[in-house]
């Protein structure tokens, strides 16, 4: 990561190479933030950051991270970086996530798949958000977003993709209990569906990256005096 102090509000996103994630990044550069781009492949990591420098419609301020949420010494060694670097940081956005399992049901389902999943879906954002809490807590505005899913609320569930559907509700679950414990340190902390939107995952027939993209950078960009502890799309809630 490079050195230079930052042009902005410092904003990482996990699962950034593609999709969602890179379009968060890109919505928050064009505001004028310092987006740190996370993501497994260093590789990946690297081209996505320097795509969107050059990208139309966004802010040049896009710096390579290489973390995967899954790996505990992993995300220590890069919350430990950006505390070196920035001494803070103004909004988390867990990002990243895996295992659309349409073709499982719960009643049969595949429980090495399961575990496999939450550990991207849950316990990804879990450990980043431990990680990270102290550099919030440093923040003056803080912002934690955790990118969910209808498919987590628990008032219209219905049965299949058992590990994507129980993996979120429990992401919704913590994200009551994150806003309820960083809330008098000033942290936002707020789940996000972007919809059905034509991702890697979400397949064709979706509507487009940014209109998703956007409800998350809403909750990442809010007022002081903004909602904590909600579940939202597009700016409106959802049930839980």
């Amino acid at each position: 990561m490079d050195a230079d102090p930052p042009t902005g509000p410092v904003a990482l996103v996990t699962g950034a190479t593609r999709g969602i994630g890179r379009e968060v990044c890109r919505q928050l550069t064009a505001r004028g933030y310092t987006v740190l781009l996370t993501g497994r492949a260093p590789d990946a990591v690297r081209r996505a950051a320097a795509e969107l420098r050059g990208a139309p419609g966004a802010g040049r301020d896009v710096r390579p991270l290489r973390m995967d949420v899954t790996d505990d010494a992993g995300v220590a060694a890069a919350a430990a970086e950006v505390a070196e670097r920035f001494g803070r940081l103004d909004v988390l956005v867990n990002n990243a996530a895996i295992g659309y399992d349409t073709g499982q049901r719960a009643v049969t389902a595949d429980l090495a798949r399961v575990r496999e999943v939450a550990e991207t879906n849950l316990y990804g954002p879990w450990r980043t958000a431990i990680a990270f809490a102290p550099l919030l807590r440093a923040s003056d505005h803080p912002r934690l977003v955790n990118v969910s899913s209808e498919a987590g609320s628990l008032t219209n569930m219905g049965g299949g993709t058992p590990a994507y559907t129980a993996s979120k509700a429990a992401l919704n679950a913590l994200t009551r209990m994150l806003a309820a414990e960083l809330r008098a340190d000033g942290v936002l902390v707020n789940a996000v569906c972007p919809g059905w939107v034509a991702t890697d995952m979400g397949g064709p027939g979706g509507r487009p990256v940014a209109e998703g993209a956007a409800g998350v950078v809403r909750a990442a960009t809010l007022p002081d005096d903004g909602p904590t502890g909600g579940f939202f799309r597009d700016g409106r809630p959802l049930p839980w």
